[in-house]
């Protein structure tokens, strides 16, 4: 049997599923979110109002792509939805952006190990750094520890992954388990124990501002990215025992059990803090500060928090990490098996039934733009991507139900079509937001997905002539 011939295994059971949504879900923005959010609402009450309406946003989301996951259970996921939807270019886009922006969520995971082990220890000055302009955005291309350490750990990740599937689905799943009971950990400490924690810092400061509408939206672009994760299942659901059945149980069921952690979880940070603690931990504001969760642990635990938090943060951000590397792998690989990606990406390995060199492509990738960019341009740009392509992914589910209106759906969204129409405005908003928000970080990753269109031509020449290739006839031998 060849290499084009193999097919993936369905390996990942409901348990691994759901881990890997609440997994990659639950990473870095829980721990780091909260700064940027408090600078740009002014309040702890808009503060969890954010955090509130961010998660039913995602809920929206999240009933879109269990539907979805459900009618079309194949590698890719939203690639194969905008391909049958809409036609193959938008879909072309979509793996051409879920490579390069892929990369940088690897890459902003790993910046984020780097942030919490130097919250232990500092990692000191890089040894190599040089000032860079492109696509109207300033980037500082470093070299030094704390770049060798994001690195080394993408690197450890990307081969827990080729060695297989179920290896990377148990991974996640103990990985996902243990940052859950760490997460209610911190909060029941902070809750229960904290010096400082006192119900007179959920109100608003004085003299303070909440921001306007503008702020609440920017709060809510900046949330989406702790939110974001429910949609990276779908593109490994060729891999997922019985599909139809497990994608939308963990999709929608894993969102949720996020939804209530993250409450809980910031409820704590604004008991145990005054407001301008929240707002000044360490964010693109605040580089050197330390983390708002470290702050709040800090409360209970004294000189002992930042290891035992930094601990706690590593076992998150790492989960999240080999999720996302494991998931966004299979976008280039179900492409290249159109013929609309790199051959070699759509080949899997015959030992361990994974797209090896989609793996590793994608994880050098992320390797090399965690040498450049902070934490928040990286989960800025990832985030913009998420929602351009979310608006035309949300109305696939209408455009679909009049496509495929007899293939069968074993699951449905409640409230439709008013959720996949609630959730396109929602993520168009949140675009404008974002454009008026972050305005280079924004135009260049609209420039990065407009930057696959002089592909496409290319691939899809090359797959007409494999496909009339295929079908000429095999000259007979010669006597």
């Amino acid at each position: 049997m060849s290499t084009q011939d193999l097919e993936p295994r369905r390996d990942l059971t409901l348990t691994h599923a759901t881990s890997l949504v609440v997994g990659i879900i639950i990473g870095t923005g829980i721990f780091l979110k909260s700064a940027t959010v408090a600078q740009a609402v002014g309040t702890p009450g808009l503060v969890l109002a954010a955090w509130v309406a961010a998660g039913l946003v995602a809920m929206l989301g999240a009933l879109c792509f269990a539907e979805l996951g459900a009618l079309l259970p194949h590698a890719g996921g939203e690639y194969v939805y905008l391909s049958r939807a809409y036609g193959e270019i938008p879909g072309f886009l979509f793996a051409c952006n879920a490579f390069v922006l892929g990369g940088a969520a690897v890459a902003a995971y790993g910046a984020a190990v780097a942030i919490f082990v130097s919250d232990i220890h500092p990692l000191g000055p890089d040894w190599l750094s040089r000032d860079v302009h492109l696509l109207g955005i300033d980037y500082r291309l470093s070299f030094g520890a704390r770049q060798l350490l994001a690195v080394a750990v993408i690197a450890v990740f990307a081969a827990i992954n080729c060695a297989g599937v179920m290896l990377g689905g148990r991974v996640q799943a103990l990985l996902t388990a243990a940052k859950v009971v760490a997460i209610l950990a911190v909060a029941a400490g902070v809750l229960l124990f904290s010096r400082t924690g006192s119900a007179l810092n959920l109100a608003a400061p004085a003299g303070s501002s909440n921001g306007g509408l503008a702020g609440f939206g920017a709060a809510l672009f900046s949330v989406l990215w702790a939110y974001s994760g429910w949609q990276f299942l779908p593109m490994a659901a060729s891999e997922v025992h019985e599909p139809q059945r497990n994608l939308p149980r963990a999709i929608v069921g894993g969102t949720l059990l996020v939804l209530a952690l993250y409450l809980i979880v910031n409820t704590a940070y604004l008991y145990a803090l005054p407001f301008w603690e929240v707002a000044s931990a360490n964010s693109t504001a605040y580089p050197e500060a330390p983390s708002v969760a470290t702050r709040a642990v800090q409360t209970f635990l004294g000189g002992r928090a930042a290891p035992i938090a930094a601990l706690i943060f590593l076992i998150s951000t790492i989960g999240s990490m080999n999720g996302v590397i494991l998931s966004a792998a299979r976008v280039p690989y179900a492409a290249a098996r159109d013929g609309l990606f790199f051959e070699r990406f759509g080949r899997l390995s015959p030992v361990t039934r994974v797209p090896v060199t989609s793996l590793v492509s994608l994880s050098l990738w992320g390797a090399l733009l965690a040498l450049s960019g902070t934490f928040d341009q990286l989960t800025n740009m990832a985030v913009m991507s998420y929602a351009l392509f979310w608006i035309p992914v949300a109305l696939a589910v209408p455009v679909l139900r009049r496509k495929l209106p007899d293939t069968p759906r074993p699951y449905r969204v409640p409230g439709y079509p008013w959720v996949p129409l609630a959730f396109a405005v929602v993520m168009a908003w949140i675009v404008v937001s974002a454009l008026r928000s972050a305005p280079r970080e924004s135009l260049a990753t609209v420039v990065l997905i407009l930057l696959g269109l002089p592909l496409y031509p290319l691939f899809r020449r090359r797959r007409v002539q494999q496909q009339v290739a295929a079908l000429s006839p095999t000259p007979a031998p010669r006597a």
